[in-house]
């Protein structure tokens, strides 16, 4: 997710109430509105002219929303136009901010669609087992991520990996942060996505390796512990490496729960409902 500061906090803030509010009504397609967002991020993106004048502090915010509607507004949805003009209006602490905003609108546009369809859950598991066949697969990596290779090929050859065998919702996401990394690494870009996915339903990834595959049993029970450690819902990403040292491996963000505390958090979890 994008880590913002000062004013583009803010702005960030009120950019999001502000998609919150339009996907919650039915008449407005997040798919769309998703599509529509990461149209306009490339656009701004490409054009550092454009980003600096619409994040000008010295502009005044009703000038930069008009250009905003005169620039965009015969060629997306009332919706997008009116999304883009408010951040227009809002200050940013510099202009490539509003990029990442717009960026991370459009990923989480798309994920409230998977939401709204009962799919949010498999695009999450699928965003994460995604990220592992990429770090296993040098050969893989190598052609998403090689700057010779047009597109149209990369688009192709995700979609006869994805194509299928994912939500729709995953295609697209990989395939745009793939064809659109911005200077991020895929495993960055991977990571992200499956934190915003998260979110959504306000809860906390946990990437769990564990040397054996885990009972139903042990999953509640360290979800459970792990959920009261944090004070929030925790989604369990799974991984089984039969090298892990102790036998499992916990890492919430940048924290890394050994073996053996995850062992205790078993165990108080199990007291718990004894």
């Amino acid at each position: 997710m994008t880590a913002m500061h000062g004013a583009s906090r803010e702005a960030l803030a009120a950019a999001r109430e502000r998609l919150d509010a339009l996907t919650d009504s039915t008449s407005v397609d997040a798919g769309q509105l998703a599509d529509e967002l990461a149209a306009v991020t490339a656009l701004l993106d490409r054009e550092a002219g454009l980003r600096r004048v619409l994040t000008d502090p010295a502009q005044p915010a009703e000038a930069k929303a008009e250009l905003v509607q005169r620039l965009i507004g015969a060629q997306v949805s009332g919706s997008t136009a009116d999304l883009v003009a408010g951040m227009a209006r809002s200050r940013w602490s510099q202009p490539r901010d509003v990029v990442d905003a717009l960026e991370e609108l459009a990923s989480t546009a798309d994920l409230t669609a998977a939401e709204k369809t009962g799919t949010l859950d498999d695009a999450e598991d699928e965003l994460f087992r995604f990220g592992r066949i990429v770090s296993s697969s040098t050969e893989l990596r190598a052609a998403l991520t090689d700057r010779a290779a047009g597109t149209a090929a990369k688009t192709e050859l995700l979609h006869r990996l994805l194509g299928g065998r994912a939500k729709p919702v995953t295609e697209r996401l990989v395939t745009r942060l793939v064809t659109a990394p911005r200077g991020r690494s895929l495993e960055a870009g991977l990571e992200s996505l499956s934190k915003l996915a998260a979110e959504r339903r306000d809860r906390m990834v946990a990437v769990v390796t564990s040397a054996v595959p885990l009972s139903d049993g042990q999953k509640q029970r360290l979800g459970a512990a792990l959920a009261k450690l944090y004070g929030r819902r925790m989604h369990l990403n799974l991984d089984v490496d039969p090298e892990v040292v102790g036998g499992i491996r916990v890492q919430v963000g940048d924290e890394v729960i050994n073996g053996s505390l995850a062992d205790r958090l078993d165990d108080a979890a199990r007291r718990m409902a004894s």
